[in-house]
């Protein structure tokens, strides 16, 4: 049994890796660390894991952590775990990453967009990014994966197929995605306050999402001709899950049935993509507690246009259920492993 350490467990995303690797058979939970609430129970964040999780909040000691785990994820705030991750890989353990600190390459975008010192340069070239359906290595090589961000996730999902084999205009790419509150992390604010978020729809970040270089980076890995995207993020009175629709001009006539095809035979070895059938179309409740990202794909012969609809749950497959997924692949073992759980409806 390998041990994990999990690095922010009072977040969210750490909540969610908890619950994950509590019932995982090849990785347990070592330890559990914050930089603050250090030697209160962790039950005391989180009162559903009464009974079920008996671990105290450490301090983050990077030499004891890296002798102890066999892996650590940190899923911390921006710039936090830029400062250590080289520690742990220098002691040579494994890492995951959930924040956005390596997953831009470029450092001076990477700090136009975050407003924060980037990584070193040496460090942003190690990291793997981990899109677990398009990663194209064998991670069991490496020791360091960058988790994607939960907006990435479901656009790149969805538009991969299309970009790859160029069945769009490069420069015709409109995004235009929702999140639930969640999505907005465990700290108070005015924003994602319930009397300003309950019967509420707003847009955030205009042009401003952090997220938007990390897909553009993801496009163009896959076709250099895709130009920039317009991205624009809204906020839903909803707890979890992502639904992006994407707009595209055709570059040539298509068909509806033509593209789910195609999807279906990209995706057809890949567990975790489900593809829908014409006319059919995913919402963010199928896929809420799950690690699946549902596809639906269709083409307007009146304006030439594709739209693709992708859903994720924003704290699953948008962020730790895919962090899981690489470790499973980093550690060699079956993808699905302690994943492959039933979606939680209604």
């Amino acid at each position: 049994m390998r041990k994990a350490a999990i690095i922010g467990a009072t977040g969210y995303g750490g909540a969610e890796l908890v619950r994950i690797l509590h019932q995982h058979p090849h990785v347990s939970i070592h330890s559990v660390h914050a930089s603050t609430l250090h030697g209160e129970p962790l039950v005391k964040s989180f009162p559903h894991m009464q009974e079920l999780i008996n671990h105290r909040l450490e301090a983050v000691n990077v030499e004891k952590i890296s002798q102890e785990a066999d892996i650590i994820f940190t899923a911390t705030p921006s710039g936090v775990a830029r400062d250590l991750v080289p520690g742990f890989l220098k002691n040579g353990t494994k890492v995951i990453d959930l924040s956005g600190d390596f997953r831009i390459t470029n450092q001076e975008i990477y700090e136009q967009w975050y407003g924060i010192k980037a990584a070193d340069q040496a460090l942003l070239n190690q990291a793997v990014y981990g899109l677990t359906e398009w990663i194209d290595m064998d991670v069991t090589e490496t020791n360091f994966i960058s988790n994607p961000g939960c907006f990435p996730t479901a656009v790149l999902l969805g538009l991969a197929p299309l970009v790859k084999q160029q069945k769009i205009d490069g420069g015709s790419i409109i995004i235009d995605a929702k999140t639930g509150v969640s999505g907005s992390g465990k700290g108070l604010s005015q924003v994602t306050h319930f009397s300003g978020t309950n019967d509420n729809f707003k847009i955030y970040k205009v042009n401003q999402h952090q997220h938007t270089p990390e897909i553009e980076q993801g496009l163009k890995k896959w076709h250099p001709h895709v130009g920039p995207v317009t991205f624009s993020t809204h906020l839903a009175p909803m707890t979890r899950g992502i639904m992006a629709t994407m707009y595209m001009t055709a570059t040539e006539k298509t068909a509806t049935e033509d593209l789910i095809e195609l999807y279906q035979s990209v995706y057809e070895n890949d567990p975790f993509i489900r593809i829908h059938s014409n006319g059919s179309f995913p919402t963010t409740k199928d896929v809420s507690g799950s690690n699946f990202c549902d596809i639906g794909v269709t083409y307007d012969e009146r304006t030439n246009r594709i739209m693709v609809i992708s859903v994720i749950d924003n704290l699953i497959k948008g962020a730790s259920g895919q962090a899981v997924q690489n470790m499973n692949k980093m550690l060699g073992i079956d993808e699905k492993t302690g994943i492959d759980f039933m979606p939680v409806f209604p």
